[in-house]
């Protein structure tokens, strides 16, 4: 079913206000220095692995993940940091997983995909700091 651009327009334009509402409140109840401190650019492989699990247990869609993505990147997250949260989420979102994966496509297919994809997470952030390294 395909919908016209106008209506979709209707049914995201709320999402998105909420979703950088909420971000922004995030942003705002979540000291700076709290977030430098976790995911900042300087934490090294244990803030992308921090960040990824933050990631895999953040619920919403993605206008929720990738606005929180943002507010983190505002307040000091660290890029690597946060590209490791952003696909964490997509990955292995909890809520997703649990509520519908696990009944659908059974718990050891579920299990099965979630082992093959940890490694996903930190691999991916540590190869953009990489790459922003390289890049100067």
């Amino acid at each position: 079913c395909s919908f016209r651009p106008a209506t979709r327009a209707r049914m995201v334009a709320p999402r998105l206000c909420f979703a950088v509402l909420g971000a922004g409140f995030i942003a705002a109840l979540v000291p700076p220095e709290m977030v430098a401190a976790v995911v900042g650019g300087d934490t090294g492989v244990l803030g992308l692995v921090i960040a990824s699990l933050i990631g895999a247990m953040t619920p919403g869609g993605p206008m929720l993940a990738f606005a929180v993505g943002g507010a983190a990147l505002e307040v000091g997250g660290g890029t690597p940091q946060i590209i490791s949260f952003v696909t964490a989420w997509s990955l292995f979102n909890l809520n997703r997983t649990l509520v519908w994966e696990i009944p659908i496509a059974g718990r050891r297919q579920a299990l099965q995909r979630l082992a093959l994809g940890v490694p996903l997470p930190v691999l991916l952030g540590f190869l953009a700091g990489e790459a922003m390294l390289l890049a100067g």
